[in-house]
């Protein structure tokens, strides 16, 4: 996708209110030593009493004075965009900035610097000398940001830097416009596993219209205030005595949760190879793995945040609509961070039993009481897969302290008695690799179970 700035146009003279004093303190260590070298030949001209030394000392002072006020008079009228390829982009991967610079009035620019700010996080701050510009001209140029943090990154405004031929001022001018770059988290390909939540059900229930045979298979059901008026079935109407209308057969779509815990004291350490970006990326890949693969797809965090929550009941992925909704979460993942939140209990309030389909869960550290409410949401999906995190595994710290629940082990343990499929993350992890290892542990559960050929996480 690509994102275009504004068309912006910046005068030379144009937002100064303080005169002459705004060109001299453009002056250059050039000009400000031709004024000083001016000022102290004249001095000593007229100690001395020579004449000659004088004119000198005038010559040197003019010279800046004149430069500055040329420049300062000068009326350059040029109009500057920005362009991002892409204005979206993942953690790690480049993007390139397009600019171009358009000289819109009758005269001829002098040399121009070009300068567009930019974070800290993007790289250096990029120049760019342009020669003279011919009237009606145009200059383009270009430079490239990357990021290893995601988030959202503002570019711009743009400057220009207005300089005499002999180096004696510079004056600057900044454009009024500005883009913004988002820094999405790295998204994994997943391999695709036979997943719980597909729904078999047609129709406005779960029923499928049977409108195999004819006109006089055809299911009707009430009218309803909206119904297209084409959709009426007269047989029916005459029969029943009141208005009725064909049913819509539509497939009801498979459901998909993904539960990001968001939690400050969940977890340690920050930095792009930290256990929270990797909960954000691995999120990432899960919810566009989904949508790729048909589902409605709901983002939710421990605070209650559904998003994108455009529906009734906030899950998001109709075909049409896959991409918009995608880019929309990868937005948000962009710019998440850290909530003041101790609980989960928020996100295990939003979850409708019976109505979820599959359930996935990125969590971080569970104390007993938070592991306790982790197990109850199993009861309330369809399906429920768990990475579990540990902060102390992801910073080098030991784990092994006396106390219940407070190891790795017994936080999975009580998850998978719960009916979860509950995955430990190692440090570093990549996620296909554990999204694989959580088929094959689903599939052990079922054989020792005494079922073969279960359908997924379930």
């Amino acid at each position: 996708m690509t994102a275009a700035a504004g068309l912006a146009a910046a005068d030379a003279d144009k937002g100064d209110k303080s005169g002459l004093r705004t060109a001299l303190a453009g002056l250059t260590t050039r000009g400000r030593s031709f004024l000083a070298a001016g000022i102290a030949a004249a001095v000593c001209a007229y100690v001395l009493g020579q004449s000659d030394l004088l004119r000198v000392g005038l010559l040197l002072a003019a010279l800046p004075l004149v430069c500055a006020t040329v420049l300062y008079r000068t009326r350059y009228r040029v109009a500057g965009s920005r362009r991002l390829s892409p204005a979206r982009v993942p953690a790690g991967a480049e993007a390139r900035v397009h600019l171009r610079m358009d000289n819109v009035s009758r005269l001829p620019t002098g040399l121009l610097m070009l300068q567009d700010r930019v974070p800290y996080v993007l790289g250096p701050r990029p120049r760019f000398v342009l020669d003279r510009v011919e009237p009606g001209g145009r200059r383009e140029v270009s430079y490239r940001v990357r990021s290893d943090l995601r988030g959202r990154y503002p570019l711009g405004p743009l400057q220009l830097r207005l300089t005499d031929p002999f180096g004696m001022c510079e004056l600057t001018r900044s454009f009024s416009t500005y883009d913004t770059l988002t820094v999405i988290p790295r998204v994994e390909p997943l391999p695709p596993v036979r997943l719980t939540g597909e729904a078999k059900g047609y129709g406005d229930g779960r029923l499928r219209s049977l409108a195999l045979a004819g006109e006089d298979d055809v299911i009707p059901r009430g009218y309803r205030y909206g119904d297209d008026l084409r959709r009426v079935h007269w047989r029916s109407t005459a029969r029943y005595g009141e208005l009725m209308v064909r049913r819509e057969e539509q497939p009801q779509r498979s459901r998909c949760t993904v539960l990001l815990d968001t939690r400050g004291v969940a977890f340690a350490g920050a930095g792009p190879d930290s256990a929270f970006e990797w909960a954000v990326a691995g999120t990432a890949s899960v919810l566009v793995h989904m949508l790729e693969r048909g589902f409605s797809v709901r983002l939710l965090t421990d605070t209650g945040t559904s998003v994108p929550g455009e529906g009734a009941d906030g899950f998001a992925g109709a075909s049409q609509e896959s991409a918009d909704a995608a880019g929309l979460m990868m937005d948000t993942l962009a710019v998440i961070d850290h909530s003041d939140g101790t609980g989960l209990s928020r996100a295990y309030d939003l979850l409708h039993g019976g109505h979820e389909g599959l359930l996935v869960a990125f969590f971080g550290d569970l104390d007993e009481e938070q592991a306790a409410v982790a197990a109850r949401m199993r009861q309330r999906t369809g399906g429920a897969l768990a990475f579990v995190l540990d902060s102390a595994d992801w910073v080098g710290e030991p784990t092994d302290v006396p106390g219940p629940l407070t190891g790795k082990e017994d936080r999975l343990r009580m998850l998978r008695e719960a009916g979860w499929t509950a995955v430990r993350v190692p440090r570093g992890a990549p996620l296909h690799d554990l999204w694989r290892q959580a088929e094959r542990e689903r599939t052990g559960v079922v054989t020792a179970g005494g079922t073969a050929g279960g359908e997924g996480w379930s």
